[in-house]
This record gives structure tokens, C-alpha cells and sequence, in this order.
């Protein structure tokens, strides 16, 4: 399913809390690694309470003070993509951050053992980026 579909399909889409706005996106979303995705969404959303949520180019992201941290693409469809939008500033030794882009990093996750593994690097890397930008 697309994302415009997606976006078609929400209801009553600009009164909903971010957070809701979210749930539905994800209730609605058609995607063979969604239960993963949402996985993903419960680690970095609750690894640290300074972080939010919302829905931003068509998908879900997650910020704190106006500043975008991460963001899904729902696009790959073999495996749970997040691109960490100033990823290149965070240190990660265990590999799960991806890519040579002057910024961004990626992270690939094909599979619930996959998430699991990873929940405590997630964790760290998500810390970093909040204290990284906590102004």
C-alpha cells in the first residue's frame, strides 16, 4: 500500500495526538514486517521520555525539540529500516548503525531475533542522540 493511501485512509487525522496519529498509522499500515515495526517503535519510544513521536514524510519519526531523530521507511519491505538523520554524530561500535552519508545513518532489522539483539544498542544510540541534542 502506498503511503498516499495510507494517509488517505486515516481519519480525522489532524485533531489526533501525535502519538495517535502513530497508532493508526500503524493499525492501517499493509506491511510484511509490521509487527517488527512496531517493536522497533516501542524500543526508541521508550528509551528515553524526552523523545516523541509523529508522522512526517509519510511515515512515522520520532524527535525531541523540533529536531528529527529517526525515521522509519516503510518502503523496504525485506527488512525494518530506520534512517537516523544526524547519525553520523553517534557512536556505534557494534555496527547496527549503516552507511558513509556525510550525516544520516541507517539501520536495517530483518527479523524479530534481529530487534531483540539490538534493543539494548537502540537504547544507547537513542540516549546519545538526546544528549547530543537536549538544548
Amino acid at each position: 500500500m502506498s503511503i498516499l493511501k495510507i494517509n488517505e485512509l486515516l481519519t480525522d487525522f489532524d485533531s489526533m495526538s501525535n502519538t495517535d496519529k502513530v497508532n493508526e498509522y500503524l493499525d492501517k499500515l499493509d506491511h510484511p514486517l509490521k509487527e517488527e515495526m512496531k517493536a522497533v517503535r516501542d524500543i526508541l519510544i521508550n528509551a528515553n521520555e524526552k523523545l516523541a513521536e509523529h508522522i512526517k514524510w509519510g511515515a512515522p519519526s520520532f524527535y525531541l525539540n523540533k529536531e528529527d531523530m529517526a525515521t522509519f521507511n516503510p518502503q523496504a519491505k525485506k527488512y525494518v529500516h530506520i534512517v537516523f538523520h544526524k547519525g553520523a554524530l553517534l557512536h556505534d561500535d557494534s555496527g547496527l548503525l549503516q552507511g558513509d552519508h556525510a550525516d544520516r545513518r541507517m539501520v536495517k532489522l530483518h527479523n524479530m531475533e534481529e530487534i531483540e539483539a539490538n534493543k539494548e544498542v537502540l537504547e544507547k544510540v537513542v540516549n546519545e542522540w538526546v544528549v547530543l541534542n537536549d538544548k
